[in-house]
């Protein structure tokens, strides 16, 4: 069995899970193939002193590997995806701070965790990508990475001023949002930018995405849930030249009047699911859902 390892540093909370992972999978004979950026901070940090091969962003990952296992929070599994990619290489991940959506393995119970790795006890949880595309084209959104696991957004830029979001469903006008901004969630997005704006949550199984205003100027402009395979068409104006794309972590400025065009990838990004770390138990947890406080 082959595993690919990528993770982020905390000084605090990720050493005692570093040592943990590659004291199990050594112990059982696990091949492990770091990324390269994450091998070398290892190093530096004497975390490691075994040789590992690497792996990186132009190497890309295929199915001769069991998994990825991604150590941090929910940032570094959008991370994580961006090496994934079209691989099919399904993603772990380990919790390193606070609960989040994405990385369910809590990092009390490593062991028990990747025991379940080891005899392939777990499920697969696929999830909806978005692809952008931008005309006239923009040399910041990467051909190759043009596309988002949580969400698509677009926002203000260097002003105080709202912008303007004139929004075409399948090439029918729905409405020019004039707010701070426009996200466009998937399922798995839409516990994060979109909750926080009032989005509804969406189980990650469900064929839709979302559309949220960011502080809408108009109180009856509310998020809407359309199907996955509608093709969405953004044109943006406001007072200053450019405003901001974020492709989740990745941002670029794009001109007054670009025509952005936000539509289902044609791959999904594979999660892997531990027996008893479901999504809903999740969801339970992080909202305190079915505690009663007046006690």
């Amino acid at each position: 069995m082959k595993i690919a390892i990528y993770g982020q540093y905390y000084q605090n909370s990720t050493e005692p899970i570093i040592k943990d992972i590659f004291v199990f999978f050594n112990t059982n004979n696990i091949e492990m193939v770091i990324e390269e950026n994450f091998l070398k901070m290892l190093y530096e940090k004497q975390l490691i002193k075994k040789e590992y091969k690497t792996f990186s962003a132009k190497t890309q990952l295929d199915d001769s590997f069991e998994m990825l296992i991604s150590i941090g929070g929910d940032g570094t599994i959008l991370r994580a995806a961006t090496l994934a990619r079209n691989s099919g290489v399904p993603i772990l991940g380990i919790n390193a701070g606070r609960l989040g959506f994405l990385a369910t393995v809590p990092k009390e119970s490593i062991d028990g965790f990747l025991q379940f790795v080891i005899d392939k006890n777990y499920t697969i949880s696929e999830r909806t990508l978005l692809s952008l595309t931008c005309d006239p084209k923009n040399d910041a959104i990467e051909d190759d990475l043009n596309f988002a696991m949580n969400e698509v957004t677009v926002s203000r830029k260097d002003t105080t001023s709202m912008i303007t979001v004139e929004t075409y469903l399948n090439n029918e006008y729905l409405n020019s949002y004039w707010a701070d901004g426009l996200i466009l969630s998937t399922p798995t997005g839409s516990t994060g930018y979109s909750l926080s704006c009032g989005g509804p949550i969406l189980t990650p199984d469900v064929k839709s995405l979302v559309i949220t205003p960011i502080a809408p100027h108009n109180l009856n402009a509310r998020p809407l849930v359309i199907p996955d395979d509608t093709e969405i068409k953004l044109r943006v104006s406001g007072r200053e030249d450019q405003y901001l794309v974020s492709l989740d972590s990745r941002i670029a400025s794009i001109k007054n009047e670009s025509v952005l065009t936000i539509k289902k990838t044609g791959f999904k990004i594979k999660m892997v699911e531990i027996p008893g770390e479901t999504f809903l138990k999740t969801l339970r947890k992080k909202l305190l859902w079915g505690e009663d406080k007046r006690n």
